[in-house]
């Protein structure tokens, strides 16, 4: 039983070794140094047509996402 126990305990600890290795991924290079992370893309606003296929404001009644 203890067996079992000490190995699912190795296989949480490296399963969380790797994920923590997998977030700092994005900030280093290819050569492995840490870089300046680059900044979030910003959202692109929401646009909206109407029945007719015109720009509209979106929330008016009829206006769809596109």
């Amino acid at each position: 039983m203890s067996k079992s126990l000490s190995i699912a305990v190795a296989l949480a600890v490296a399963l969380s070794s790797a994920s923590a290795a997998f977030a700092a991924a994005p900030c280093r290079d290819a050569k492995g140094k840490f870089i300046k992370c680059p900044p979030a893309a910003a959202a692109k606003p929401t646009k909206c047509k109407d029945a007719k296929g015109k720009f509209a404001k979106c929330g008016t009644p009829g206006a769809k996402p596109v």
